[in-house]
């Protein structure tokens, strides 16, 4: 029975194809929109996970300053970074490690390259998940010596090597300066971000007294921001607590006063980021559905005029036998049909819109969920069948007599 209304829903639309087409139209673009705002948005959500995955799970980033623009200018320093590694002050921390960056130019030979360089420690190979694919990591005997050695990005290998060439041993000049390559950092994906592999990468106290010469006037290392990696993700909340407990009371800031630092809490971050993500899906899910709504009410339209011109095939059907229910069937199968053959040439096009975002933006990778597809053609479906009902109804309710009389 189902079957046999599906095939004269078919043939009903294959009648008029023009018109079925302008009809599907808007759900078409409604269910494509669904379907792709869906997708995009978990794709950029789990692009956004994985970032900080890769920059160190279980982290938490001290910085210089408040977040705000009118917030307090603060400057924290290397010894900050020591205190909040000593277990008596915070506890649970795994590993700390400062950082500083600055933007100059790497040469060799006759290619240069603007770079960024990143002072580091040993301790980023936990902080950060940072480790080199060819050579040798900084070390704690490279801080000590303050060792003119380098690890470079492989946007800044590319670069400044030809192809084939071995950069282990080799030196290049950063502000004039000749550094030995070590070794090759892994490829750090920065994707929509923008790119992190033209980068050089020195010990810290080699960037801060050879390129940045960072310092207070006591002469204290500053920091432009320090990577506290905890044991445990549940640790994150109270060593937040402790550090600006500490901090507060190391930059001898009263209770009145604002911190000249912030601590930014991954979990947080990652929070704050799924809600905004989430309520832009749905504010622009709920656009989105506005096209089915109006698809719907073209349904409904369209269907209605079918009636108006089909009526003395209805009186002829019923005079011969056919009951109320299985003209409402019909009708609503043309509906549902129409609907549903509208969703799936959407999802048909949104897959080809996930490919182009695929292909844009480097580094995302948005697939086409099955919940966004079950959800654009099951919303159809439901559109079908309400907007096609009152239809339904009406032919069913065609005196045959009064049809078959029909002009």
């Amino acid at each position: 029975m189902a079957l046999t209304s599906v095939l004269i829903a078919l043939r009903a639309l294959a009648a008029n194809r023009i018109r079925s087409f302008l009809t599907m139209l808007g759900i078409i673009i409604g269910v494509f929109a669904v379907v792709v705002l869906v997708s995009v948005g978990e794709g950029v959500e789990n692009y956004v996970v994985n970032v900080f995955q890769l920059a160190g799970t279980n982290n938490l980033w001290v910085v210089p300053g408040a977040l705000d623009d009118e917030g307090v200018v603060g400057e924290l320093t290397v010894a900050d970074a020591r205190a909040i590694e000593n277990p008596f002050n915070v506890s649970g921390v795994k590993a700390v490690a400062p950082e500083n960056r600055a933007g100059r130019i790497a040469t060799r030979g006759g290619e240069s390259l603007e770079v960024e360089v990143v002072g580091i420690w040993p301790e980023h190979q936990t902080t950060a998940n940072w480790f080199v694919t060819e050579g040798s990591f900084i070390t704690d005997r490279d801080i000590d010596e303050r060792s003119r050695v380098a690890i470079i990005g492989t946007g800044t290998a590319k670069t400044l090597f030809e192809t084939g060439e071995y950069p282990i041993g080799s030196f290049i000049k950063v502000d004039n300066r000749s550094f030995e390559v070590i070794g090759i950092m892994k490829e750090l994906s920065g994707g929509i971000f923008g790119d992190f592999n033209d980068t050089v990468f020195l010990p810290f106290t080699t960037m801060q007294d050879r390129i940045a010469r960072r310092k207070t006037v006591s002469g204290e290392y500053l920091a432009g921001i320090i990577i506290v990696h905890m044991h445990e993700s549940d640790m994150l909340n109270q060593a937040q607590v402790e550090i600006e407990e500490l901090l507060r009371d190391r930059h001898r800031i009263t209770f009145n006063e604002d911190d000249d630092f912030s601590v930014i809490n991954q979990q947080d971050v990652l929070s704050v980021f799924g809600g905004i993500t989430a309520a832009l899906t749905i504010f622009l899910g709920l656009v989105s559905a506005i096209s089915l709504l109006v698809g719907g009410i073209g349904i409904m339209n369209i269907m209605l005029v079918s009636v108006t011109e089909r009526t003395r095939e209805i009186g002829l059907r019923k005079a011969v036998g056919a009951r109320r229910g299985t003209i409402l069937t019909q009708f609503i199968m043309e509906a549902l049909t129409l609907a549903v053959l509208g969703g799936l040439i959407g999802v048909g096009l949104a897959g080809l819109g996930i490919m182009v975002v695929n292909n844009s933006l480097a580094g995302l990778d948005v697939g086409l969920g099955a919940d966004a597809v079950l959800l654009g053609v099951g919303f159809c479906a439901a559109v079908g069948a309400a907007f096609g009902i009152y239809p339904a109804w009406r032919a069913s309710r065609l005196n045959p007599i009064q049809a078959l009389r029909h002009e």
